[in-house]
């Protein structure tokens, strides 16, 4: 009773001794059991384990179909939200529905979905036409249809453009044995880069961050947030004051166009400001966004570099140059 009072507004729930009152499958009855009645696949779904966590897993489960259908049929749509709010790995094979060789597609899909049914993989089919929020959130380009992405548990994306039908069963299977690399989306590394705040990308972020050896100050911001273009010019600021400063990086990055896969970086609202030092300990900026606050925090947390040291060196040298002269 208590299940059903938590869930009631997502299912009916009854209660009966006599089978014949069942709307379907009465004769198949061997009791008791819980029987969940639905509209697709297999129609009814019956359940043994009268546990309330198992219970209410089993029903959450199997009110999700077997593939389901991302369209612009708004009956569709409950089933869509609960694939997404499943905490399954997600597999979703977007194609125009309309082309010759999809009943193909879609077979062979179902048939993997039915393989790994129960094994933590949760599956979608979206027609392309009302997918172009998907495509615009993963990254991929309506041209790269037939396509498939899984997203796993961790959030880390798999991705494979322009398949057939007979592609997908063993591509899963890689996917399952850890043999897939992961997909990053990546906004294009930029052909120049000349501004004082350097534009990083998730293709640059190794590179331009970790590898650099310097001291890199990173915002993560999205394009629309007002926070972030208020800060733009204070950062542009920055940026000039350690212009002439080698060991010193004032840099950015489109969160909303680019993964961040790495888990030093913690990006829940924008703008997300992270100091990495030139040894690599990483600490959030959380002062306030003005020029004079972020450059004192930048020089309270940099490292010395080997570029720094050297100019010591040279230094001492010129000095101690200069005072032999003096005492010649």
């Amino acid at each position: 009773m208590a299940l059903a009072e938590k869930l009631r507004s997502d299912y009916d729930f009854g209660h009966t001794l006599d089978a014949k009152h069942l709307p379907r499958g009465e004769s198949s009855v061997v009791g008791p059991l819980v029987r969940l009645f639905k509209p697709f696949d297999e129609l009814v779904v019956d359940f043994k384990d009268f546990k309330p966590e198992a219970l209410e897993k089993f029903i959450e489960e199997s009110s999700i179909p077997l593939v389901t259908l991302f369209n612009n049929d708004p009956s569709n749509h409950p089933f869509v939200a609960k694939f997404y709010n499943s905490p399954n790995a997600k597999a979703m094979l977007f194609a125009d529905l309309s082309t010759e060789g999809f009943d193909s597609l879609q077979s062979k899909y179902r048939e993997v979905a039915e393989q790994y049914k129960g094994k933590g993989i949760s599956f979608l089919l979206g027609d392309v036409e009302a997918s172009q929020a998907a495509f615009q959130y993963f990254g991929v380009e309506e041209s790269q249809v037939p396509l498939i992405i899984i997203q796993s548990d961790d959030g880390k994306k798999y991705f494979k453009p322009n398949l057939k039908a007979d592609d997908i069963a063993p591509w899963v299977k890689d996917f399952k044995e850890g043999k897939v690399a992961p997909y990053v989306k990546s906004e294009p590394i930029p052909k120049e880069n000349n501004e004082p705040v350097k534009v990083v990308v998730a293709d640059t972020l190794q590179d331009m961050v970790f590898k650099s050896g310097k001291n890199v100050l990173l915002e993560f911001y999205a394009p629309w947030c007002g926070h972030c273009k208020k800060l733009a010019p204070i950062l542009d600021d920055v940026a000039v004051h350690y212009e002439k400063d080698a060991d010193v990086l004032i840099a950015k990055l489109d969160a909303t166009s680019n993964d961040i896969l790495d888990e030093n970086f913690d990006v829940r609202g924008y703008p997300t400001v992270y100091f990495r030092s030139a040894n690599g300990n990483i600490t959030p900026y959380e002062g306030d966004r003005t020029k004079e606050d972020i450059v004192d925090f930048i020089e309270k947390n940099r490292d010395k570099t080997v570029h720094q040291e050297d100019l010591s060196r040279d230094k001492d040298t010129q000095f101690h140059t200069r005072t032999t002269v003096d005492f010649d």
